[in-house]
């Protein structure tokens, strides 16, 4: 996200330059043209993503101070843009959120880390979820219920555990 950033913004401090950029990717017109604003959205954290909160505070203070300080806010402006961005573009009024990747690889460039590392740390962090996950799925014999899992049908009545089959 932040190459592309950096490209198509000229003044990365101006929120209404950075506003227009970020219409222009969701209409597929900049960026790879797929529409997509990475490191915006989750399919499970809607209002927040616990991570990238706790990532983008660690971002903050590498940051802070350094050549990378621009970055930084250049990539907490288009967190707090782009909410309105799609709602605008789309109609839509969800709410929208960063996720860990919005600031991964900015503090993967502070901590001197090359780019040809970033998809194996990427891979890396996430072994023991996936493991735990498909763990979770041998055991119970069905898929992983995600955390914002809403009840479809709510006429039915609680069993307690000793006696479900």
């Amino acid at each position: 996200m932040l190459d592309f950033a950096k490209k198509g913004i000229q003044h990365w401090d101006n929120d209404q330059e950075v506003a227009d950029y970020l219409h222009k990717l969701l209409r597929k017109e900049e960026g790879d043209h797929s529409g997509l604003i990475y490191g915006m959205g989750h399919a499970v954290y809607t209002l927040s993503d616990p991570r990238a909160k706790i990532l983008k505070e660690n971002a903050m203070k590498l940051a802070k101070g350094t050549e990378f300080e621009r970055e930084f806010l250049l990539l907490d402006s288009i967190e707090r843009l782009t909410p309105g961005v799609f709602s605008d573009e789309r109609g839509d009024i969800k709410n929208i959120c960063a996720n860990v990747d919005m600031y991964s690889g900015l503090v993967y460039k502070m901590l001197k880390i090359p780019v040809d590392m970033y998809t194996g740390l990427f891979a890396c962090a996430r072994m023991a979820g996936w493991c735990a996950h498909r763990m979770e799925e041998m055991i119970n014999g069905k898929r992983i219920i995600r955390p914002a899992y809403k009840a479809i049908n709510l006429d039915k009545k609680y069993v307690a555990l000793s006696d479900r089959k």
